[in-house]
């Protein structure tokens, strides 16, 4: 039976200051470092096989994390990247508001902008279904570490729902994950759980003193990522 345990990177300055990522290289910051190193050896305890991560340092430092703790080799994907959001990418949503008014108010009505270069939802559904399914295909417990538009996305694909249902879905949390399998006899992927992470009282402190004692210095401290997610028209990464 395969599994696939899908994980929005840790947070960054960026989610906290409420500026759309998208593509934008965005690192974690030192509580996205912590939750990243909380969750790794949470996610560890399950015994996964595969780790697949989005190319960008956010996603793929949170996939670092989890590398660190069970010595398997992170394969970066970039068709795991969150939505490109063209020239929204850098702004807070209060300044997309502001600056693309006409265009924040389709946004908001859940249609496409027509302007701003911003990537189509069809398209990133479809490069993020390919990029899960190949991950899937590699067997096991797999997990991929991604972006929160890009996980509702992928994860609506694979479990059938609607085009419209992603808006009626809460997404991932930062550094939170789901977990589906596929079940033979349902002909199908499952959901099995949803928004599963670590305590929300972390601190950076706590965290760093729970780290491996086994660890190095390099690996106690060795967790980014980049996060992007949609809820309820309001872009989150």
């Amino acid at each position: 039976m395969s599994r696939l345990i899908i994980w929005r990177h840790g947070q960054t300055e960026w989610n906290v200051t409420d500026r759309i990522q998208g593509h934008a290289d965005v690192g974690l910051d030192d509580l996205g470092r912590a939750q990243a190193a909380a969750a790794a050896r949470q996610i560890a305890a399950g015994h996964p096989d595969v780790i697949v991560s989005s190319d960008l340092r956010r996603a793929a430092d949170t996939a670092g994390a989890l590398a660190a703790v069970t010595g398997l080799t992170v394969r970066l994907d970039p068709r795991l990247r969150e939505q490109y959001f063209g020239d929204w990418q850098g702004l807070t949503n209060a300044e997309v508001r502001s600056a693309y008014p006409d265009q924040w108010a389709r946004w908001r009505r859940g249609q496409a902008p027509e302007t701003a270069g911003i990537e189509e939802i069809g398209a990133l559904r479809e490069r993020a279904l390919a990029a899960m399914t190949d991950a899937a295909n590699l067997g096991g417990t797999v997990v991929v570490v991604t972006h929160g538009g890009t996980a509702k996305q992928a994860m609506g694909s694979l479990l059938g729902w609607p085009p419209d249902m992603s808006s009626r879905v809460m997404g991932l949390m930062n550094c939170h994950w789901a977990e589906i399998q596929w079940h033979v006899h349902r002909g199908g992927w499952v959901l099995h759980t949803y928004n599963v992470g670590v305590a929300s009282g972390l601190s950076v402190a706590s965290e760093r003193a729970a780290a491996p004692r086994d660890a190095s210095p390099a690996n106690r401290d060795r967790i980014d990522d980049v996060s992007t997610a949609l809820a309820g028209g309001h872009v989150v990464d």
